[in-house]
């Protein structure tokens, strides 16, 4: 079984004895994400730790988007609720990049693949994802690259 996932369940049961109810509306709300994916596709299997990973940034950008939305409309409790809950996600997600570590992992991936120009923009995403993965959002990465490219 997965160590983030073990520990996801052991802090959602500290939450309810603690009678936290943002923490543990927020881990049940992700243990189920992880149960679906789990369930997904043609066979149940158990994800693994990097799997894990990705479910919970999949749910921290969520949280992210919809305060956003939230801020948009005029509701801003409602955003408030949708960051405190994204802030419970983050405890378990590694720290992020910055953004000189980021253009460090962006340079070198161009180096070594001898990328050049915009119209390998693809190529340099696919070889700096596995390295950023759960470190950095997607869009900030893509931007980094771009730049890096267009330099």
């Amino acid at each position: 079984m997965s160590e983030v996932k073990t520990q996801l369940e052991t802090d959602m049961r500290v939450a309810l004895k603690a009678r936290d109810k943002v923490t543990l509306g927020t881990l049940r709300m992700v243990l189920a994400a992880i149960r679906n994916e789990e369930l997904a596709g043609k066979s149940a299997r158990e994800l693994d730790d990097a799997e894990v990973l990705k479910v919970l940034v999949k749910q921290a950008k969520q949280r992210r988007e919809a305060a956003e939305a939230f801020r948009e409309g005029g509701r801003e409790e409602s955003a408030e609720a949708e960051l405190a809950e994204e802030a419970v996600i983050k405890r378990y997600l590694p720290e992020e990049l910055s953004e000189a570590e980021l253009t460090e992992i962006v340079r070198a991936a161009i180096a070594e693949g001898g990328h050049s120009g915009p119209k390998d923009m693809g190529k340099v995403m696919k070889a700096v994802q596995p390295k950023v993965a759960g470190r950095a959002d997607g869009k900030v990465v893509a931007g980094v690259v771009k730049a890096e490219l267009a330099g």
